[in-house]
């Protein structure tokens, strides 16, 4: 006999491109696990496209969304306010998912961990990478290898999304007002202030917002990962730096007390339509890495090689895990946590960690500015 999954009712906040091109489509297409009750923007012409698109119920504010009897809330709204909403969503008793960055700052992560404590309910972080068959895969593969660390690097070249969402009919904000606008500014400001304890130069203000907390947080999160299964941890910053106006940066970081060593690097190259994400660790014995494809072209595998010496012989091995989407993977896997009470993947303390070391990052960078 069939059982029926218990449905979440399920509310978006923000209707922007990756709610277009991947949570909408996503959470529709999980309905035997999901109820899309209804999605907020302040936008009139995106609530207009989602309707007309998806079907769904759309409301101007997230405000809007907390008397329509959800169970949950996914959060994809500009970044200032992502700590802010899943605070109210918390304290109104419903579970969140929250895109990252979930806060700029650690003293934000606190307050808000200490709100989950008392309202009981599950927050889980949108980094989806920590869901790919790969990224999966290559941690069986390392597990317990810490020992045989030399060298990790993470090396991210990226034109920004554009040349991987044209295919999409996507509806652009482009009537928000200006008040909301400068206020989502104005907050942005306030907390990397905060966050980094002083104020930043224009320059390292974007960079840490936009290069480390936008994109390389996505890999300081996957290293810290595959840290995890190898018995290491982060160790001190050596250096760090944010350059080409900001849409660079670049970090170095310690690991097994300065036996192995972190490097990590993004830039934004808008004239060439190529994205290249590396995570590549060199062990004694082999080297291991992975190579993800633009996060929004589905169903396109990262692709997981290790190459080795055997008999005299260079051997390259190619992994494939299958073809399973990581957006999806992390959506049921929020599902999983909140109906059955599995263990909670991507929390608070993940995103508090990864926070702290890409503040650590921007503060090397401040003193070689």
């Amino acid at each position: 006999m069939m059982t029926t999954m218990k449905r979440l009712k399920i509310g978006v906040a923000g209707g922007g491109l990756i709610a277009q091109v991947e949570h909408i489509p996503n959470l529709l297409a999980l309905a035997d696990r999901f109820e899309l009750v209804a999605v907020s923007d302040p936008s009139a012409k995106v609530r207009a496209g989602l309707a007309s698109r998806f079907g769904v119920v759309t409301v101007a504010d997230v405000s809007d969304l907390f008397g329509l009897g959800l169970d949950a809330l996914l959060i994809a709204t500009p970044d200032s306010w992502h700590g802010e909403i899943a605070g109210a969503t918390l304290e109104a008793g419903l579970a969140v998912f929250c895109e990252k960055p979930l806060c700029y700052g650690v003293a934000e992560l606190d307050a808000l961990a200490e709100t989950q404590r008392r309202s009981g309910r599950v927050l889980q972080v949108g980094y989806m990478k920590r869901f790919d068959p790969s990224y999966e895969a290559a941690c069986r593969r390392i597990a317990g290898k810490g020992g045989q660390l030399r060298y990790l690097s993470v090396e991210v070249n990226d034109p920004d999304a554009g040349p991987f969402v044209g295919h999409h009919p996507l509806v652009a904000a482009d009537d928000v007002p200006p008040a909301l606008i400068e206020a989502t500014g104005e907050r942005r400001r306030a907390q990397v202030e905060a966050a980094l304890g002083f104020k930043p130069s224009p320059v390292l203000a974007r960079g840490f917002a936009a290069s480390y907390c936008s994109a390389l947080v996505h890999d300081v999160n996957a290293v810290h990962g595959l840290l995890d299964v190898m018995g290491l941890a982060a160790g001190a910053v050596r250096g760090a730096a944010i350059f080409a106006g900001g849409v660079g940066s670049q970090g170095t970081v310690d690991l097994r007390d300065g036996a192995a060593l972190w490097t990590m690097t993004h830039v934004e190259i808008p004239g060439v339509a190529d994205y290249r994400e590396r995570i590549t660790l060199y062990f004694e014995d082999e080297i291991v890495e992975l190579v993800f494809p633009a996060p929004y072209l589905n169903h396109h595998p990262t692709r997981l090689t290790v190459r080795r010496t055997a008999h005299g012989d260079l051997e390259q091995l190619d992994i494939r895990s299958g073809f399973r989407e990581p957006f999806v993977l992390e959506l049921e896997s929020f599902w999983s946590a909140v109906v059955e009470g599995t263990p909670q993947r991507n929390t608070i303390a993940d995103a508090r960690r990864d926070q702290a070391l890409l503040v650590e990052l921007a503060r090397a960078a401040a003193r070689h500015e």
